[in-house]
């Protein structure tokens, strides 16, 4: 396993939309992303910020279900 990289929301708004997740609504710095499968529903709340913090990143790995490698640099 890699080290984490240093992103800001956007740019994982964008890793997250590769991989199936759309935007579905923002309320203040907050950006809700969603991926719908036939029988569940993935949510993942990213924070629009310049820098995520290191401990923010890995709960949206976590929730998002999606390898860390692909948050790696």
């Amino acid at each position: 396993m890699g080290k984490l990289g240093v992103f800001s929301g956007q740019e994982i708004c964008k890793i997250l939309g590769k991989h199936g997740f759309i935007k579905v609504r923002q309320k203040g710095s907050h950006i809700i992303m969603q991926k719908r499968d036939c029988d569940s529903t993935i949510t993942v709340p990213v924070p629009n910020h310049s820098s995520i913090r290191i401990g923010t990143l890995k709960s949206i790995i976590r929730q998002s279900q999606l390898p860390s490698s692909l948050f790696e640099v």
